[in-house]
């Protein structure tokens, strides 16, 4: 099946469209508006026979003209369209390496996306408009692993055959996971050698063997040991091999968000997909950023070149608001990902060794005592030691002086460390307790803050935290929930206070059933018991289980199951029932999401951040620290190094961990 958006154009006259476009430079001024509609409602076979009838009419070169015509971005983009592909690509490295400095984000998307066919049609396009050797000009311009990858790649020489052998996928995961985690160094050349010359279908597999044995998407394990444009370039063909159109989605989204706009990007992959993926481009789009393609860059751009480029990305998603079958596909993948990966949970802070509790107390006093209090030695002591050994050292600061140290500390600390610090003291039960009561407490509820805790703990934690809450406030957490909330929310944190859910292993049968009440949305019954058949479900089945539903789900109704609960509900609903399905799939994930939005924009959200930290530093930050790094390409540590400042930000730092 075709999936560009640009056709062959019904009851083409190359002679007729060479005649419309003279006429349209002739004169003063030209007109612009019959030029972008001529040129994009062609195919680029159509605009090459229209420039060779444009020269025996009139004896003159259709794109000097146009060039001639049509200044700044505008001109690009329509001069662009005009030229082969193969001759696109070829003057796009052409300018990416010709003068000072290199373009290496041109050279890595151009070499990393394309098939065998058009690596040797672009070589060859080279040879003849530039009269040089591709290669040889690229050898020239880079150097190291680097150069020695491109050059792989320019070769055209990857495996094509579907045809897989499991030997040899377990054979290069194993190799993949050699040549890099388990080894001092790494041996870049198997990197080279598997990801530049095996066939796609088999790097996939190869991908997901990799993820079983290793606990981390192959991704991240390139970050971790390779660096600069090399890992740059490696990164881009683990996701081409996965989804190219994934690839280009996330190109064309970066090339414009935030302020101004890449232009180069933008045009060089409209142009270039618009006879190959684009469908497929703009539906992956409209799934990952929830968006259409179409709207990004109206909102993005102005004038002809918007209109220009309107026409070639073909149509508007968001007026369907549909979800695809390749979405679907996508999603469902994930979700038999997350059921196989063997993570192991790890959190940053470890007991500390030798560890002596009375000689601790002592250095506490000494850094409050007196005038003046000693931060420092404070943080030094509170984050290098686990919660259990805190409890300790509270013991002993009583045995030793007759005093209460989370007293002392709250007359000594203030502001943002302090709510650190003293919630590092408190038992995570405690501390959850604490959270809870503050949200619920008051005028208004906090029901973020609800949701977050009470979605993501296990049964022994939430039995934890009822008992801490009502040892410290005499009321059951259940009831303040009740007294506190209303309708369906009330309903699924009463059911998460519990700490009931089923832990044992997936019902295949079960699965089954429990996806078609989730999907069968005409039942008569008042929209009441769509909540109520989620509630019923999503509250009190075990994980695994879940994974499996989900799954089924999707097969069902072509839809992840985020994306109904999105359409079909809103506000605390629809984030309760969210929250538990992120963290069904990916819990070090929800949480990596929730502290960078914490900080991102102007302003940073201190009371979640803490928050955060604090829960889950014995626990999974170590896990929550490399998905951040998957998903917004930057460290944790670096984005809380901006993001705050003073003790805060060491006591943050310190319990972060190392910079990854």
């Amino acid at each position: 099946v075709y999936r560009g958006s640009v056709k062959d154009f019904p009851g083409f006259d190359a002679s007729q469209d060479a005649e419309a476009l003279y006429n349209a430079m002739k004169g003063f001024g030209s007109d612009k508006e019959a030029i972008l509609d001529l040129i994009t409602s062609r195919s680029n076979k159509q605009r090459v026979e229209i420039c060779q009838a444009y020269k025996s009419l009139y004896g003159k070169d259709l794109i000097a003209d146009l060039k001639y015509e049509l200044t700044g971005k505008f001109e690009r983009l329509i001069v662009s369209l005009m030229r082969p592909p193969a001759y696109s690509d070829a003057k796009e490295i052409k300018d990416a390496i010709a003068g000072i400095g290199t373009d290496e984000k041109c050279l890595i998307e151009i070499l990393a996306s394309r098939t065998n066919q058009e690596i040797h049609n672009l070589a060859a396009a080279y040879k003849d408009a530039y009269e040089r050797d591709l290669e040889t000009d690229i050898v020239g311009d880079t150097s190291g692993h680097f150069k020695k990858m491109l050059v792989v790649l320019l070769q055209g020489t990857r495996e094509e055959d579907d045809v897989v052998s499991e030997d040899l996928v377990e054979q290069d995961a194993k190799d993949l996971l050699e040549a890099g985690e388990l080894k001092w160094g790494t041996d870049e050349a198997q990197f080279i050698y598997i990801l530049g010359r095996r066939s796609k279908q088999h790097l996939r597999l190869v991908f997901d063997e990799y993820l079983k044995i290793s606990g981390k998407p192959i991704e991240r394990s390139i970050r971790g040991e390779l660096s600069g444009d090399f890992e740059k370039l490696m990164l881009a063909v683990v996701k081409c091999i996965r989804s190219t159109a994934e690839y280009f989605a996330e190109r064309l989204y970066k090339a414009m968000k935030g302020l101004g706009t890449r232009d180069n990007t933008l045009i060089r992959i409209m142009v270039s997909r618009s006879e190959i993926d684009m469908l497929d481009i703009r539906e992956v789009f409209r799934t990952k950023y929830e968006k259409s393609l179409y709207n990004m860059i109206k909102e993005d751009t102005s004038g002809e070149y918007k209109k220009a480029l309107l026409k070639l990305c073909g149509g508007d998603d968001d007026a369907a608001g549909e979800f695809f079958p390749e979405a679907a596909q996508v999603a469902y993948r994930m979700w038999e990902l997350s059921a196989v990966a063997k993570v192991e949970l790890r959190g940053t802070v470890q007991p500390a060794g030798g560890f002596n509790d009375d000689g601790d107390a002592q250095v506490l006093r000494k850094a409050m005592k007196g005038l003046g209090t000693d931060e420092g030695a404070i943080i030094e002591v509170v984050t290098q030691r686990s919660n259990a050994q805190r409890q300790q050292i509270l013991k002993a600061y009583k045995a030793h002086y007759g005093r209460d140290l989370m007293a002392d500390l709250k007359s000594e600390l203030s502001g943002s460390l302090a709510k650190l610090i003293l919630g590092l003291m408190l038992t995570p039960a405690q501390y959850d307790a604490k959270q809870l009561r503050k949200a619920v407490e008051g005028a208004g509820t906090d029901e973020s803050v609800l949701i977050e805790i009470m979605a993501t703990r296990n049964n022994r934690e939430i039995a934890a935290i009822n008992e801490a809450y009502q040892e410290a406030y005499h009321k059951r957490l259940e009831e303040d929930l009740s007294s506190d909330t209303s309708g369906h929310l009330k309903r699924i944190l009463v059911s998460l206070a519990l700490g009931n859910r089923d832990e044992g292993p997936e019902n295949l049968t079960q699965a089954h059933e429990d996806a078609k009440k989730l999907a069968d949305v005409s039942s008569n019954d008042s929209s009441d018991s769509l909540e109520t058949r989620f509630l019923s479900i999503l509250c009190t089945r075990s994980y695994p289980h879940l994974r499996r539903v989900f799954q089924e789900f999707i097969k069902m109704t072509n839809h992840d199951v985020e994306h109904a609960i999105r359409k079909r509900m809103s506000g605390d609903v629809r984030d309760a029932f969210l929250a538990i399905v992120r963290s069904v799939k990916n819990k070090p994930a929800f949480f990596a999401d929730k502290l960078y939005k914490s900080m991102k924009g102007a302003g940073t959200d201190e009371r979640t951040l803490t928050r955060i930290m604090i829960s889950r530093s014995e626990i999974d930050l170590l896990n929550i620290r490399g998905e951040f790094i998957d998903l917004f390409d930057k460290s944790l540590h670096h984005m809380i190094e901006k993001d705050t400042s003073g003790d805060y930000r060491k006591a943050l730092l310190a319990l972060c961990g190392g910079e990854d």
